[in-house]
């Protein structure tokens, strides 16, 4: 072993004993295994031995906001500072969840940038780079220039990851997968906010999804995420708050890449008028309170406004435009020639009690064959509170292929509670952190 790598070896085993008996780590210890592990000159078997002394004993706020840093660090740091006020919204992801495609024009037609770096799907949720995909030509795979050239001419740019941000984070997030070292709130929290410190944004806001079809099931482990978020935030010198949000039901009526492409578009033009609405107003208004200081109702009041003027919609255009989009397909979403489809009548005549979204997301995955088929999903007819006839359809699936179909609709049908009596009413918020 040569001199420098037995060095090395040696304060790595210290930095596993401190851990292992649970002492907080420093902000250089953590520096050296994030830049070490990344160079590979730590071995998988100790960082793994690490995550896992993370998942037990846990890390304080201090360690978190180091190691945030520390992978933030490990790559690229974003200066959009030249470009105005850069903002960033951040959903931890939901069945039907396509508000960054309301909330990134809106927030632009409102005077920001919004700069959005985001990801494919993620298990039986949808990603919001799968659903542009939707649209023909539409280009997410920026390079640095073009997506600066875009902020800076429209003032809002959704793009894919940049594999330059935080590399530092995607090497340890693999190691995470294969050790069961994933479901660590500090570690989630981390991987998150590292990218997104990486990506620029001065101001950024969180939707933190709670229910069956997010991946945090109850409010207490949502909570906890969105203190830890929004600490780290805080810590490294964002405006930040989180809006934790209903994710039982899929949320809005549609499911599916190009089948949420044109629900968002009908709320961008103001023609709808449902809950996607609701949450892409409250969102922005959190966004325009950090970023301008505006008092949350006249923040609303601004949020409305560009839809019901249109200026967000056309922001959106001139975004698709700029990124190779048709936009004939945005003007005319009759244009999306959508598949078959097959209708799940009810069983029975009753109010709905719930649906189950984790089931719906999954039963979306199947229309859409694990997601390749861009056109495919489910659109919602009635939702939790509605009173249902017997036969009335309660979704449509859209897929040209009937045995997938009939196994969609078999899972679907399992997704459904009916009662007698109304269920109480859940509310779009819960609650919100800063």
């Amino acid at each position: 072993m040569r001199p420098h790598e037995k060095g090395k070896a040696m304060k790595i085993f210290s930095i596993l004993e401190k851990k292992k008996i649970n002492q907080p780590l420093s902000k250089d210890e953590i520096n050296f295994v994030v830049e070490n592990f990344t160079n590979n000159k730590i071995t998988d078997g100790q960082m793994g031995a690490l995550l896992m002394a993370i998942c037990l004993n846990g890390l304080t706020r201090e360690e978190t906001s180091h190691l945030t840093l520390a992978m933030a660090n490990s790559g690229e740091i974003l200066d959009l500072s030249d470009l105005g006020l850069a903002t960033d919204k951040h959903s931890t992801g939901g069945v039907g969840d396509k508000l960054t495609l309301t909330v990134a024009p809106m927030v632009a037609a409102c005077g920001l940038v919004m700069a959005k770096m985001s990801g494919k799907s993620l298990g039986h949720t949808g990603g919001t780079i799968d659903k542009l995909a939707a649209i023909p030509n539409f280009k997410t795979d920026l390079a640095p220039d073009v997506f600066r050239d875009i902020l800076r001419h429209v003032g809002v740019c959704i793009a894919s990851q940049s594999a330059n941000l935080a590399p530092a984070d995607k090497v340890i997030y693999a190691l995470r997968d294969s050790t069961a070292t994933v479901d660590n709130i500090s570690l989630i929290a981390a991987s998150i906010m590292s990218k997104k410190i990486a990506a620029g944004a001065e101001t950024i806001v969180l939707d933190i999804k709670v229910g069956s079809g997010a991946f945090m099931k109850s409010l207490p482990e949502a909570r906890q995420l969105a203190q830890v978020m929004v600490d780290i935030g805080k810590d490294c010198g964002r405006k930040m708050s989180a809006v934790i949000t209903a994710m039982d039901a899929p949320l809005g009526y549609a499911v599916g890449n190009a089948l949420e492409v044109i629900e968002a578009v009908e709320v961008l033009k103001g023609e709808e008028k449902g809950e996607i609405r609701d949450l892409s107003i409250e969102l922005t208004a959190h966004i325009l309170h950090l970023a301008k200081g505006l008092d949350l109702d006249k923040a609303r009041e601004n949020a409305a406004g560009v839809l019901d003027d249109g200026t967000a919609f056309k922001k959106f255009a001139e975004m698709v435009e700029k990124q190779g989009g048709n936009t004939e397909y945005i003007h005319d979403t009759t244009k999306f020639i959508l598949p078959r489809m097959t209708a799940l009548p009810s069983p029975q005549k009753a109010y709905i009690q719930a649906i189950n979204g984790e089931i719906c997301g999954h039963a979306a995955h199947i229309c859409s064959a694990q997601n390749t088929d861009l056109l495919s999903g489910i659109i919602f007819g009635a939702k939790p509170g509605d009173f249902v006839a017997k036969g009335q359809p309660l979704a449509h699936l859209y897929t040209d292929d009937p045995a997938v179909a009939a196994q969609a609709l078999a899972l679907l049908e399992t997704a459904y509670t009916f009662s007698d009596t109304p269920p109480e009413k859940t509310p779009l918020v819960y609650e919100v952190i800063q």
